[in-house]
């Protein structure tokens, strides 16, 4: 894949909205919730230009029961893709555009999830750390994805435990 991190794009927040729509429409079943995650759901956060989706679900068996209704939104199914209880889909290719991260609804990973984006959006200056090291990383990994995740790992674990607690704090969903 591509590692390519541009400046936000306030589309990102349109094209999350009308996949949510397609989601709803194709699959439906299953579906709790859909989050927009990732960097392109933090305005101000530089990002790879790719459309981070965590749907919270009813149960992972009805989830791998519509493989065939992601495919035809242009998905490829790709199963727990190293992350236990997790169903992971993705559209594009080598030139992604949508990933999509399916959990049990209540899971901890959805809880990280939320905790560490909405940390990024309240806190400005952790926000920008994190979008310089992005660029750095970047330029440094030769578009090896591994390397280029491998390159923030240490500033996301950081900062994820903080914003858990963050979030205990102040009782964000």
């Amino acid at each position: 894949m591509l590692v390519k991190v541009v400046p936000h794009e306030d589309h990102w927040a349109s094209d999350f909205e009308e996949m949510v729509g397609l989601l709803h429409e194709k699959i439906g079943e299953g579906i709790v919730n859909i989050h927009h995650i990732g960097s392109t759901s933090v305005p101000g956060l530089v990002a790879k230009p790719v459309i981070d989706i965590m749907l919270e679900v009813s149960s992972l068996e009805v989830i791998d029961q519509q493989n065939a209704a992601f495919e035809a939104l242009g998905f490829v199914a790709r199963g727990e893709n190293g992350i236990s209880r997790r169903r992971y889909f993705e559209k594009g290719g080598y030139h992604r555009s949508h990933q999509i991260h399916a959990f049990p609804a209540g899971d901890e990973h959805v809880e990280r999830h939320l905790a560490f984006r909405d940390y990024l959006r309240t806190f400005p200056k952790v926000r920008d750390a994190y979008g310089a090291l992005k660029i750095k990383v970047a330029k440094s990994c030769q578009n090896d994805i591994e390397k280029y995740c491998d390159g923030k790992d240490a500033f996301i674990q950081h900062h994820e435990a903080l914003a858990l607690e963050w979030n205990k704090k102040h009782n964000i969903d």
